[in-house]
């Protein structure tokens, strides 16, 4: 009898997990994209989009586009990588996906895609999240959500969506995983991976398999990014000595998240002395010139207008807004208001709290043991070198390799040094998108950061 009921009590376990998993298959299955619009016929990856809920009462749902690794290079081998852009408020689907990481691009014509020989899902599989809520596609019901958003609420609903997502993808649980992003998800990242860390505490084999994270051209610390900012646009001979003093002394970011007037006023001149270039990288050339002498100087980084535009973005307003292209995606099933957007200027002029330091994450972090790079593509004007590595030198880390050139095909790529817990990393001739200006020297930064091995030399 009591061989019977344990027979019994697993039969039952069984048709339970096995219910469970059909579930999961059900909706990934909902979410497979067959074939994009335009795309080209050597497509040999899997590829899932949609939307995960992450707050019911208020309607707030965050979309995704999952591009795996090829079935050549064994996926379900390859560790997950979830992207994330900055702004704050502009697309990982525009930016990352569409003409930096992801594997497909769009061509100017923004009706058809070519394969990115440099993408990174050759060595892993790439989620990308339009984060938060009104960013791209995702979106809220509650409209006040739009005006209220801010760096708490995306990193806990980006958690709420990595826990969903997981239910949805069981394949993805416990697999290796990293976070990486650039330029404001300098915030974006480490507060989402302090989230995953302290909710894994404790457990033996976390759902959510944090292994480290890596960040480019990034927003880390008020004082020593805007102190790097204005020496960066010094030394590069972007603005004059005199303007150059008077940044020094009106703007202190030290204490204060809003610039003073007379701070304000100083930025003014020096854009009107930097002129009509694209401050997102220093030495090509900018799209269309009346766009970038309107640039908005705005809030919390008067200087970050928007993500870098040498007309690439423009393929991707043409391309998302497209119907066809949306309904393989599906995408904007509730039939949003208004069109797809790069960035969402609503949520970027309305964000609520920013604080003035990553560091003391960086700090638990790496003590924590996670594996922890920064980059830097070294002709950005926007997040430049001279600002990631003013917040670096703040962390007082011990040096383990001393700053260094590497190397690809017997050219310098940029430089390193590695210290106790970080990995820094420039990328030379980059501007602030490091994918989109090198990709090829992008490609083996991040392969070199998986494999936790040091650049070539």
């Amino acid at each position: 009898m009591g061989h019977n009921l344990l027979f019994s009590f697993f039969w039952l376990l069984s048709l339970l997990v096995g219910a469970c998993f059909a579930d999961s298959y059900q909706d990934q299955e909902k979410d497979r994209v067959t074939e994009l619009p335009g795309q080209p016929k050597n497509v040999d990856f899997a590829q899932y989009s949609g939307y995960v809920t992450v707050n019911k009462k208020a309607g707030r749902a965050l979309f995704y586009w999952l591009t795996e690794s090829p079935a050549s290079r064994k996926p379900e081998s390859r560790p997950l990588v979830l992207w994330l852009n900055g702004g704050p408020g502009c697309s990982s689907v525009a930016y990352g996906a569409a003409e930096e990481i992801g594997p497909l691009h769009i061509r100017p014509d923004g009706k058809t895609l070519f394969i990115n020989p440099y993408s990174w899902n050759n060595v892993a599989n790439l989620l990308f999240l339009e984060s938060p809520a009104g960013v791209g596609f995702s979106y809220s019901n509650t409209t006040s959500d739009l005006y209220t958003t801010g760096d708490q609420r995306t990193a806990e609903d980006a958690y709420i969506f990595l826990l969903h997502w997981f239910e949805r993808f069981p394949q993805y649980k416990h697999r290796d995983f990293y976070v990486v992003g650039e330029s404001y998800a300098g915030h974006y990242v480490p507060q989402l991976s302090q989230i995953i860390y302290e909710k894994n505490k404790g457990k033996q084999n976390p759902v959510i398999n944090l292994k480290g994270f890596m960040v480019g051209n990034a927003v880390t610390d008020d004082y020593h990014d805007y102190v790097g900012t204005f020496e960066y646009w010094w030394t590069h001979g972007l603005i004059s000595d005199s303007t150059y003093r008077m940044l020094r002394r009106k703007c202190d970011f030290g204490s204060s998240q809003h610039p003073s007037v007379e701070c304000m006023n100083a930025l003014v001149i020096a854009e009107r002395e930097q002129g009509n270039i694209d401050p997102y990288s220093i030495f090509t050339s900018p799209c269309n010139s009346s766009e970038f002498l309107n640039r908005n100087l705005r809030g919390h980084y008067p200087w970050m207008s928007r993500a870098y535009d040498p007309c690439t973005e423009r393929h991707s307003k043409v391309y998302f807004n497209i119907p066809e292209v949306q309904r393989a995606l599906h995408a904007n099933v509730t039939g949003l208001s208004y069109p797809w957007k790069t960035c969402s200027d609503i949520v970027g002029n309305y964000w609520t709290d920013s604080p003035l330091s990553m560091l003391p994450i960086y700090k638990e972090l790496i003590a924590a043991g996670l594996k922890i790079w920064v980059f830097s593509g070294d002709t950005d004007a926007v997040v430049p070198v001279t600002a990631t590595r003013y917040s670096i030198d703040a962390l007082k880390l011990p040096t383990v390799t001393n700053w260094h050139p590497w190397y690809d095909h017997g050219k310098v790529g940029g430089w390193s040094q590695v210290y106790k817990g970080l990995t820094f990393v420039t990328i030379t001739g980059a501007g602030h998108e490091v994918p989109l200006h090198r990709p090829r020297h992008a490609f083996i930064l991040f392969r070199s950061f998986l494999e936790n091995k040091p650049m070539p030399s």
